[in-house]
């Protein structure tokens, strides 16, 4: 079996997310290559070195630069903050590197549609974490979708809510708190949050077309946790935005930080005209489901138990009834990259696909500044 080298850029919640996917990958799927934690990549090499030690890596590198230049690397994981991806990809590719990379792509459009360029330029094999596409309830979804069961699709709401931020006393900036930095993070609960919910309604329900946001920054100013000094908060706290399908249909979607009582309550429902479903990651192995087409008498809405054989995925994991998780969904996203290098086919999200995602979040962004609905851009077709 061929080897598939990988060196990790990034040492945090994401990095372990990953690291702990290629570890469980092949034990439980038929990989076409064998992964081999070849280097874990961090700034501190304390920690790094301690990282690459409890994930089983062989090495471990404090430069980037240094891990990318490695002939002894096949694959670049990148899962370190936004402001960095772009630089990392495109070297990456350059080096002629697989690339692999955290969400969201980039810091805006612009940057992505360059990173999608150096990419394809490469011909390297490439995609982007977007994991909730792999969790076997909202594969499901997209199979019954596709089948037709749910006919013409009518409305499409999402939810990412969360509390962690609600502190005027928490500082921006830093390793653990990169997020609330605009100038690291980009955006946001529109690029961290959002960013999830639009990818999956892209995948389900088509492109969408226009926008019409509220975006709000509740605290104004934060210390800074570099800086020492208290500095203007860029990031938007919470957003909400109406959207219009290119499909016509009609959507919602809404994410806070501020929503007290929630640390990730991610939702989603899509209302057709033969049939309607649900999901809610806290009950992430569950799909709700109604189909009007039932007999009157026992029509309502089934609670589907994603555990059985026949559910995607689910035939490598336990026997019928015992359920998988969160981390689950990061082990069948690899899986496919990995297959889809054997078979020579891209694994979804590449590159170009999550830049549809990104110009949606610019389109609400922009929106949300001006009061005005907003056109969204749309990816081009690859030539």
């Amino acid at each position: 079996m061929k080897t598939l080298n990988i060196g990790l850029i990034g040492y945090g919640f994401m990095g372990r997310a990953h690291s702990n996917a290629f570890r469980k990958a092949p034990n439980f799927f038929k990989l076409p290559y064998q992964p081999v934690l070849k280097a874990a990549c961090g700034r501190d090499e304390a920690k790094v070195a301690a990282f690459a030690t409890q994930w089983g890596y062989e090495s471990f590198e404090t430069d980037w630069r240094k891990l990318i230049a490695r002939q002894d690397i096949d694959l670049v994981d990148i899962a370190c903050p936004n402001d960095l991806h772009r630089e990392i990809a495109m070297a990456a590719a350059k080096a002629g590197k697989m690339v692999t990379c955290e969400k969201p792509l980039s810091m805006d459009g612009a940057e992505g549609l360059k990173m999608v360029a150096a990419i394809e330029k490469a011909g390297v094999p490439n995609m982007v974490w977007y994991n909730y596409r792999r969790v076997p309830a909202v594969t499901l979804a997209k199979q019954l979708i596709e089948e037709g069961r749910l006919g013409r699709i009518f409305h499409y709401r999402a939810k990412f809510l969360q509390d962690w931020t609600i502190s005027a006393d928490l500082p921006q900036g830093g390793a653990g708190l990169w997020r609330l930095d605009v100038n690291v993070a980009g955006s946001g609960v529109t690029g961290d949050l959002l960013a999830h919910c639009i990818d999956t309604a892209l995948w389900l329900n088509g492109p969408i077309q226009t926008v019409n946001a509220m975006t709000e920054t509740f605290v104004k100013q934060r210390k800074h946790s570099l800086t020492g000094k208290v500095e203007k908060v860029g990031i938007d706290d919470a957003c909400a935005f109406l959207a219009r399908f290119q499909n016509g249909s009609l959507a919602t979607f809404e994410s806070t930080r501020y929503a007290r009582g929630h640390k990730a309550l991610y939702t989603f429902e899509i209302n057709g005209e033969h049939a309607s479903i649900a999901w809610d990651l806290h009950d992430l192995h569950r799909l709700q489901y109604f189909d009007h087409r039932d007999e009157g008498r026992v029509r309502g809405w089934r609670n589907l138990h994603i555990t059985d054989g026949d559910h995607p995925y689910m035939d490598k994991w336990w026997v019928p009834g015992l359920q998988i998780g969160y981390e689950h969904s990061f082990v069948h996203q690899f899986a496919d990259f990995v297959q889809g290098l054997g078979e020579g086919t891209p694994a979804s999200p590449t590159f170009r696909e999550a830049l549809a995602t990104q110009y949606v979040c610019d389109a609400v962004l922009k929106s949300g500044s001006t009061q005005r609905w907003q056109k969204v851009k749309q990816v081009q077709d690859k030539k």
